[in-house]
């Protein structure tokens, strides 16, 4: 059998019929073209593949594509392996105090393996957008705050949890959050991220169930920023205890009791290629040793 005429074929029959899938050819090529060679292929295998019109796969032509369509749909895949392997890339998303503070010293490592990578970084608040970045591969992996549970689609590593703080100008009044939370209406502005990121949400699903209202909301786009804005005076922050490196001399920190914690992770899409999953394990490892006593044991 003529190799090319199966390709023809996968496509024909992929699209279900020759017209269709003269559109969907990425090259040039008839219609009268593909018919009169999918009329040669029939001749080699001395059956007919599929019906005209209209367009039905015989038992013989679906017991060909079976066989044929892994091998052509699998081409693009194994192309980008070849790519990578050649000149490896990585694309990464996630908050963005995790790409600045803690990444690069991951990275580093992971050019002892792949001297020739290259990566490239996207940052955002938005847990919707980094999933949206992830199914239209847009990025490879992502480090990030994770959901409960894997979204549909996507893979996910737990690494680390990280206590939820709120955050307060260093000559606020306020010793404990407790004194916050205490009240029933909070007056002063919340800055935090977007209401649909995992650590807001969870954080107001515990005020709800405390009564507790928390009206005059500032969002950002990371928690960097949550950081910055508490030390300018706008109002109280909702963050994570992180490192020493992420301290402010203008912020303090009160423990939030009660309120969950935050889990830290991986998220991805299909199977995790090499390169893939030398990052995701290099950033497990360093979130163990940077947080050893806060560990996630998937």
């Amino acid at each position: 059998m003529n190799v090319h005429h199966l390709e023809l074929f996968y496509y024909v029959a992929r699209h279900g019929g020759i017209s269709a899938a003269v559109r969907k050819i990425p090259y040039g090529i008839q219609q009268p073209a593909v018919s009169g060679q999918m009329g040669k292929l029939e001749q080699d295998v001395g059956v007919k593949l599929f019906e005209r019109s209209p367009f039905r796969l015989t038992a013989a032509g679906a017991r060909l594509f079976a066989h044929v369509q892994p091998f052509f749909e699998g081409l693009d895949g194994v192309a980008a392996e070849l790519r990578q392997a050649a000149q490896p890339e990585l694309r990464v998303g996630g908050a963005e105090l995790v790409l600045r503070d803690h990444l690069p010293v991951v990275m580093r490592r992971l050019r002892t393996d792949f001297p020739k990578l290259r990566f490239s970084l996207r940052t955002t608040g938005f847990q919707s957008e980094i999933e949206a970045w992830l199914k239209d591969g847009l990025i490879d992996v992502a480090f990030t705050p994770l959901p409960a549970k894997a979204p549909a689609g996507l893979q996910m590593a737990r690494f680390t949890t990280l206590p939820l703080v709120l955050q307060v100008h260093r000559q606020s009044p306020v010793k404990t959050a407790e004194e916050f939370l205490a009240r029933k209406k909070i007056s002063e502005p919340l800055i935090c991220l977007a209401d649909n990121s995992e650590i807001v949400r969870g954080f107001f699903r515990v005020l709800k169930r405390r009564g507790i209202s928390w009206p005059h909301i500032v969002e950002t786009t990371s928690l960097d920023l949550v950081t910055r804005y508490v030390a300018n005076g706008d109002g109280v922050g909702l963050n994570v205890q992180v490192d020493s490196k992420a301290k402010n001399k203008e912020v303090r920190s009160l423990p939030l009791t009660g309120f969950g914690v935050v889990t830290m992770g991986a998220l991805w899409r299909g199977q995790a290629s090499p390169l893939q999953k030398a990052a995701i394990d290099g950033v497990r490892t360093y979130a163990h040793a940077t947080w050893p006593d806060l560990v996630c044991r998937d």
